[in-house]
């Protein structure tokens, strides 16, 4: 099983984002990193919109994995946003995307970082597992998801 909470933590868990575009949810995203783990919000925007330029970190499907090392980690970490409206995000599929997963690793995690982000995209590729992505009802649901690999209803 892939769990992911060795890279997720409960309160990295946004389950009804609302953005208007890729700008400002990297922008959301690179806030609620430096409130979790301390690192510069703007500095995670900067290597974000890198990235992009290099190809859309949106996948198809729905989903996008952006993803970039920081300085001041030391250790790969994972905020995952659910999005009250799916945006543009020029994905391969050309799809609007829903679920986020932001990846971020410090600069020198080479091997880490490509094998999160594998985890990562092997359990965002699984369509009954996305399906229960997009139906969890709270942040602690989408964690339990992330964490064990299957729904656990909400208190």
């Amino acid at each position: 099983m892939d769990e992911l909470n060795d890279i997720l933590s409960p309160d990295a868990v946004i389950a009804a984002l609302t953005v208007p575009n890729k700008k400002t949810l990297f922008q959301q995203l690179a806030s609620a990193a430096g409130r979790n783990v301390g690192v510069d919000p703007r500095m995670v925007v900067e290597r974000l919109v890198e990235r992009e330029r290099l190809g859309s970190t949106g996948f198809g499907g729905g989903v996008a994995i952006p993803h970039g090392k920081v300085e001041g980690l030391d250790r790969v970490i994972g905020l995952f946003a659910r999005l009250a409206q799916p945006i543009d995000f020029q994905a391969i599929d050309d799809m609007p995307v829903d679920l986020v997963f932001l990846l971020l690793s410090p600069p020198d995690a080479g091997v880490e970082h490509l094998k999160a982000l594998a985890r990562v995209s092997r359990r965002l590729r699984d369509r009954a597992f996305l399906a229960k992505l997009r139906g969890a009802g709270s942040e602690d649901a989408l964690y339990a998801l992330f964490a064990t690999g299957e729904a656990r209803d909400a208190a």
